[in-house]
């Protein structure tokens, strides 16, 4: 179900509103596709699929919710090449060489309403999962950009529940060691955390100007090359790592895991308990649930525990003293 997860703490006051209620509010802001002028289109889809209607699923007390957006990409290459057509055409027409800026804008917003019925549209969807209980949201995205905006869709409806309590107040989830200088201790030392193994693949950036950039595709790492990049001064900004044998993940430097990928000895226990629901979308979700509750607790231990509201991280106190 996920492949990326970005996660966020919530406020210990909030309260989860009633699901009717906020199923109402979902209801109202479901996604439409795109209309033949309109660039962009964003709403809630039922996470069971094009079978069901329900917005809000509960599954074991957890709230997971899907959002769809469909965009209209008109390539820049035609907006510009059209938009100089109309430039040329309207100095031919009047004589004049100067093109006043207001005149060039409108311009692009005519070859934008003339091109967009005729554009190809892209759809995605994300997934969204909250734990009242262990005051979480994990979010499916790969960047925090793309987790900000179903969040900020998420915050809007709950704002809209009727009688919902205090608003959700939500925090990065940050930890007291910087996860690169996590992921660098562990190649160094060549010691994995406890419950995780470093996998084959890895990026190391340097961080100045130029960037300089190495990266191993299933490669070991367990090499003294590896060290001396981070020696001189490279630092980790990906590492994939495999959680108790079960699941499989790449570790940001902003803390965000992606390629998420259950193992073979999960993948075998949602099998074995599938065919029990509709289509198995109750076992998966219990599935993914469960495993990411346990994972992210020993991932936020590996990196020295979750950091208090405002306080500085370890690794950066250590470079200001």
């Amino acid at each position: 179900m996920f492949k990326n997860a970005c996660f966020f703490r919530v406020a210990e006051d909030f309260v989860l509103p009633d699901l009717a209620a906020l199923e109402r509010v979902l209801q109202k802001s479901r996604f439409v596709p795109c209309g033949p002028t309109q660039p962009e289109s964003t709403g809630w889809v039922p996470p069971r699929g094009n079978k069901s209607k329900v917005m809000a699923e509960s599954v074991a007390g957890h709230l997971i919710l899907k959002q769809c957006t469909e965009k209209r990409a008109v390539p820049s290459s035609a907006i510009k090449a059209a938009v100089e057509e109309k430039i040329e055409r309207y100095k031919l027409e009047t004589g004049n060489e100067r093109v006043p800026a207001r005149l060039k804008k409108d311009f692009k917003e005519e070859v934008l309403l003339d091109l967009l019925p005729r554009a190809f549209s892209k759809r995605s969807t994300t997934l969204l999962w909250l734990d009242p209980r262990e005051r979480l949201l994990v979010v499916d995205a790969g960047s925090l950009a793309a987790a900000d905006r179903i969040v900020s869709s998420l915050l809007a409806a709950l704002l809209e529940v009727p009688g919902a309590g205090p608003a959700l107040d939500l925090q990065l989830v940050q930890t007291q060691t910087s996860p690169a200088a996590s992921m660098s201790h562990w190649l160094v030392t060549r010691e994995a955390p406890w419950r995780f193994t470093v996998d084959r693949d890895c990026e190391l950036k340097a961080p100045d100007e130029q960037k300089s950039t190495v990266r191993y595709s299933r490669h070991t790492l367990d090499i003294d090359e590896v060290a001396e990049h981070i020696a001189a001064g490279k630092m980790p900004t990906q590492l994939a790592l495999t959680w108790n044998d079960r699941v499989s993940f790449v570790l940001s430097d902003a803390g965000q895991l992606r390629k998420l990928k259950m193992l073979d000895v999960v993948v075998k226990e949602a099998d074995d308990t599938k065919g029990k629901d509709d289509e198995g979308f109750d076992t998966n979700a219990a599935i993914l649930t469960g495993e990411l509750s346990a994972l992210i607790p020993d991932l936020l231990e590996a990196l020295g525990g979750e950091l208090s509201p405002g306080a500085a991280p370890v690794a950066e106190l250590a470079l200001a003293a």
